[in-house]
């Protein structure tokens, strides 16, 4: 299984358990995380949940680059396998707290965009990659323009691979609300559901909802536009393969 789920206590933690490939998501991962979630949808002994990654490296690097996704031929049709594997594309108003440790880049984006807030730890860092590689950022950009502002969002998108982003600079930018320690931000993110989990469900989950009414128009209004953006942007696979294959780790700076 790619995806761990452990109780206690009201709150449930989700981990990516792929270590070795940096908790990226294959198709299979993404399946296991969209019954998860709607498992939870119905489960009441679970009040909040907090998502994380295993191993320590990474809480998560995207879509896994050896994933085969067919595609219809149209332009107008773009099946993207990240799309629903957040809580919120399932229907779940349950509260998540994402807890980074590690590299968070590229499709790791859905799912703290679709978390209520994130802790990392001050080792963490952020990125994404797409331009570097011949990808339009869309759903990732949509997504972190609900949390940060404008400039910082097209900076991190357009700057791709060449800059990361540190735990304090995206606590100083809003992506994030904890900084913690090394190792912290599991244990920090748990504390935090805990409480959550400790008041009546029904208060919450309102509160879950009315919080995401507020920006729901906006955020639906431009997804709609992603796939379209996708499909007219991004480069053949073959060529974003080999751009990929010719990447210099370490070629980066972090601010």
């Amino acid at each position: 299984m790619a995806v761990r789920v452990d109780k206690g206590a009201g709150v449930a933690v989700l981990t990516l358990d792929r270590p070795d490939r940096l908790n990226a998501i294959d198709l299979g991962t993404a399946a296991e995380l969209i019954s998860a979630w709607r498992e939870f949808r119905f489960d009441d002994t679970v009040r909040a949940i907090v998502v994380t990654g295993a191993g320590g490296r990474a809480f998560c690097t995207g879509i896994d680059r050896g994933a085969e996704v067919p595609q219809p031929d149209s332009p107008y049709m773009v099946d993207d396998p990240l799309a629903t594997i957040g809580p919120k594309a399932n229907g779940l108003w349950k509260p998540v707290i994402a807890a980074v440790n590690g590299i968070a880049c590229g499709g790791a984006f859905y799912l703290l965009g679709e978390s209520e807030f994130v802790v990392a730890d001050e080792e963490a860092t952020f990125f994404d990659p797409h331009t570097t590689y011949g990808m339009v950022s869309a759903y990732e950009s949509v997504y972190l323009a609900q949390r940060m502002p404008f400039g910082e969002v097209a900076r991190m998108a357009l700057m791709g691979t060449a800059e990361r982003i540190s735990a304090r600079r995206a606590y100083e930018v809003g992506l994030v609300s904890e900084v913690t320690p090394p190792g912290g931000a599991l244990a920090a993110a748990v504390g935090c559901a805990t409480v959550i989990a400790s008041y009546p469900a029904e208060a919450v989950q309102g509160t879950v909802r009315a919080l995401w009414q507020a920006q729901e128009a906006t955020r639906a209004a431009a997804l709609a536009h992603a796939p379209q953006l996708v499909s007219l942007g991004n480069l053949p696979d073959e060529r974003q393969a080999e751009l990929f294959a010719a990447r210099r780790p370490g070629g980066f700076r972090t601010r």
